[in-house]
């Protein structure tokens, strides 16, 4: 399985610098120079291909990120909206019992604080907005549910559940 530590924001300057939203705590690591990294799609899948990383240095919350190969904007352009990624099995176990892996939430069922059943987690979303929960209905439908504490109310791994309080029309099948 494959965790998310950034995502292709757009291209900086001419040269094939890319700004880099951050998904790790550990940027300096993840995006050292020399470091291989795979770049990979946001949505419907396709194969990761690795990339090496040639620089990076911080712009605000962001980082600009400079990969062995990618030279001119046009080149940077294309991989606007991509993510870094890195193996599920290379990651040290999380110490904060609030702090979940892609890979933890998916499969996970999902359910109302009434009692109702949702549906699955199909995958995790990385958008400039924040995270969302793309959840399968049993019928087939796709719900995206923001991953804010505000409507995640809880997540259990050991009980293979997340527990959501949806704001009035999340689930409405008319507002899908």
């Amino acid at each position: 399985m494959e965790l998310v530590v950034g995502r292709v924001v757009k291209p900086h300057g001419i040269t094939g610098e890319l700004v880099v939203d951050v998904r790790t705590d550990d940027p300096e690591d993840r995006f050292a120079p020399g470091n291989r990294l795979l770049l990979k799609p946001s949505r419907g899948g396709g194969k990761p291909r690795p990339v090496d990383v040639q620089s990076a240095r911080p712009h605000g919350n962001r980082l600009l990120v400079r990969l062995t190969g990618v030279v001119g904007r046009e080149a940077a352009d294309a991989l606007r909206g991509q993510l870094f990624v890195v193996d599920s099995e290379d990651l040290p176990p999380l110490d904060d019992p609030d702090e979940f892996y892609d890979h933890e939430l998916e499969g996970l069922t999902v359910r109302t604080v009434a009692g109702q059943e949702v549906g699955t987690v199909a995958e995790v979303l990385h958008t400039a907005g924040g995270e969302l929960l793309s959840v399968r209905t049993p019928e087939g439908r796709e719900i995206l549910v923001p991953f804010v504490s505000a409507i995640v109310t809880a997540v259990s791994r050991a009980d293979s559940l997340i527990q959501i309080d949806p704001p009035e029309g999340l689930l409405d099948v008319e507002s899908l």
